[in-house]
């Protein structure tokens, strides 16, 4: 496994990668980065596109992102992953829904620990995903970047430079 960090609008990210793709974003708590994979060893050159495309997101300019992503999980993880892919840029989900669109209608609690288990946030946009009565709810990275995303697709790209 290889790692890098990087700064974004919403805090520093720490990127995880092998040979078979994209494996995890990690949000910088406030003590700093997190501890390295294990085994893992720092690296910069092969999280070029993932760092251009998430500069590109960050800008306004990318609503989808084109990266080899391997998320490690159970199958029904990578199928609620895989649903929220298909979130379209600036839209918001219930778990309900998501639920729904599986052919699982009441498995909104199953999906919604499956979304707080992405492991490759922001990419894999779990951030879209709130509450039945439309609150935000949990994110790995804490509701002020939830809402800090959220608001860059509405296009209000000024509330990433405050919170």
């Amino acid at each position: 496994m290889i790692y890098r960090d990087v700064s974004s609008p919403v805090g520093g990210l720490r990127l995880a990668a092998d040979e078979q793709g994209l494996r995890e974003i990690v949000f910088w708590k406030s003590a700093g980065p997190p501890l390295p994979p294990a085994g893992g060893r720092r690296a910069s050159e092969p999280f070029r596109e993932v760092v251009e495309q998430l500069s590109a997101y960050f800008a306004g300019e990318l609503r989808r992102f084109d990266l080899l992503l391997a998320p490690a999980g159970t199958p029904f993880q990578l199928e609620v992953w895989t649903a929220l892919r298909a979130i379209p840029y600036g839209e918001t989900v219930t778990y309900g829904e998501i639920a729904g669109r599986l052919g699982r209608p009441g498995a909104q609690r199953a999906v919604g620990a499956a979304n707080g288990r992405n492991p490759i946030p922001i990419v894999i946009p779990c951030h879209r995903v709130v509450g039945a009565d439309g609150s935000l709810t949990g994110f790995g990275g804490g509701l002020p970047i939830k809402r800090r995303l959220l608001a860059l697709e509405c296009g209000n790209v000024p509330a990433l430079h405050g919170s």
